[in-house]
């Protein structure tokens, strides 16, 4: 079962990887991980993806707590929240594909950040099911590389205190 946790840790050297160790030592897999600080520039927001049973995500939250520059940790999985992954797609197309890059990109409601006589880089934000989608429609049309940001999960307000 897909697992989305968030982790509020100290924004300091090395707390990354101990927590990406965390996983690695214990053969459990990262399938996205997002950092960045939070409003408190000492404080930085994870968001970790990983697969597992709910014993083992047991086994997972208790030792991350148990990390020394952790905060707190939250499994958001069954909870309501909001989750989204932006995406850089480069797509090399030729004059007569161009018109149905562009018409896609617009029906993604994606953006165009580049443009020249050989392609496009796009930007494309929303739920991995969506980004796979416009991806899928773009391999044909000659995709040639993608830089994808992971997952940004956070609890709707309405769940905050929860």
């Amino acid at each position: 079962m897909r697992h989305t946790i968030s982790v509020l840790v100290e924004n300091k050297f090395g707390v990354l990887a101990r927590v990406a160790g965390l996983f690695s030592g214990r053969g459990y897999n990262i399938e996205s991980l997002s950092v960045a600080p939070t409003v408190d520039p000492e404080v930085s927001y994870m968001t970790i993806v990983t697969r597992g049973d709910d014993r083992i995500i047991e086994q997972v939250l208790k030792q991350l707590h148990k990390l020394v520059d952790v905060i707190k940790v939250q499994d958001l999985t069954g909870k309501s929240f909001v989750e989204r992954e932006m995406v850089f797609i480069k797509v090399v197309v030729d004059d007569e594909k161009r018109a149905e890059v562009m018409r896609l990109v617009d029906i993604f409601r994606g953006r165009m950040i580049d443009a020249s006589s050989k392609g496009f880089i796009i930007e494309l934000t929303g739920t991995e099911e969506k980004i796979k989608a416009l991806i899928s429609l773009l391999e044909p049309l000659g995709l040639k590389e993608i830089a994808c940001t992971g997952s940004v999960a956070m609890l709707r307000t309405d769940q905050v205190g929860k």
